[in-house]
């Protein structure tokens, strides 16, 4: 089955024959268990086993990405080889939109044919959505909804820096292409609504982190929902791979600074 782009750029999916509805099924849990939705399900627990304890929410803290012991170069080899084979569920999901004829790669729009226009709306939606975004985790602490979230600290080494890109760039591709990219085929084949894919596979994002708190469960299911009306309405993934890439990239790399000029907001209490 050939998608169809409307003129208004968004892609119009046709549904999947009866028959092979019961397959796309098992199609989707497999994925998911195998990426987003493993997370997702460890992410609430953690939530939960959070919120059983005496300690308040606010004061507890959880690892945003946790970094490798800088002497030891066994340690750096095996987050390096985490970090590539967490792609291998992004391969799957492209090898599975893949059809005769028709690059899974262009088909939703994760290519480099208008890379300028891709990247300054990425650069847009950054702004529309991490300063947002920062705010509420700001605001989650301060309420106390919020669990604190430590960043791995920048050292002198020359992979530190490059291990955080590679973590930033898995997390934009695993997202933008499993939530967005994949979900939004399959679940229209399964014949849901825009509307529902989008609220749906917002929801799973917002549950993706849930480790982290309230404040970023909410961010994130806003941030779900304008990139799933924005892919409805571009028709690519390209600029919120870019977009959230940036977002990570800040977070990992940014985040130590934050810390260092706002310990009362960002860093561990001592």
């Amino acid at each position: 089955m050939t998608p169809i782009r409307t003129p208004s750029g968004a892609v119009d999916i046709p549904h999947a024959a009866r028959g092979s509805r019961t397959r796309l099924w098992w199609e989707i849990a497999i994925v998911l268990a195998l990426s987003v939705g493993r997370s997702a399900l460890y992410s609430v627990l953690s939530l939960v086993q959070a919120l059983t304890r005496e300690q308040s929410l606010g004061d507890q803290s959880t690892s945003l990405n946790p970094g490798a012991n800088a002497q030891q170069f066994w340690d750096v080899l095996n987050q390096f080889l985490s970090q590539f084979f967490a792609f291998a569920p992004i391969a799957l999901a492209i090898y599975l939109l893949w059809e005769p004829g028709v690059s899974a790669f262009r088909r939703i729009g994760l290519d480099f044919r208008v890379f300028g226009k891709d990247l300054g709306a990425g650069i847009l939606l950054v702004l529309v959505i991490g300063v947002p975004g920062l705010g509420l985790y700001a605001a989650g602490r301060a309420l106390g909804i919020t669990v604190q979230v430590d960043a791995s600290p920048l050292d002198s080494s020359w992979w530190t820096i490059p291990l955080l890109l590679l973590a930033a760039l898995r997390a934009g591709l695993t997202e933008e292409v499993i939530f967005i990219g994949y979900l939004f085929d399959r679940l229209r084949r399964l014949g849901w609504s825009t509307w529902t894919v989008i609220l749906s596979t917002a929801a799973l994002r917002g549950a993706y982190h849930a480790y982290q708190g309230w404040g970023p469960i909410a961010g994130n299911v806003a941030m779900g929902v304008v990139f799933g009306w924005v892919y409805h309405r571009w028709g690519r993934v390209m600029p919120l791979v870019i977009a959230h890439t940036l977002i990570d990239v800040v977070a990992f790399v940014g985040y130590p600074l934050a810390a260092a000029w706002w310990p009362g907001v960002f860093a561990p209490e001592s």
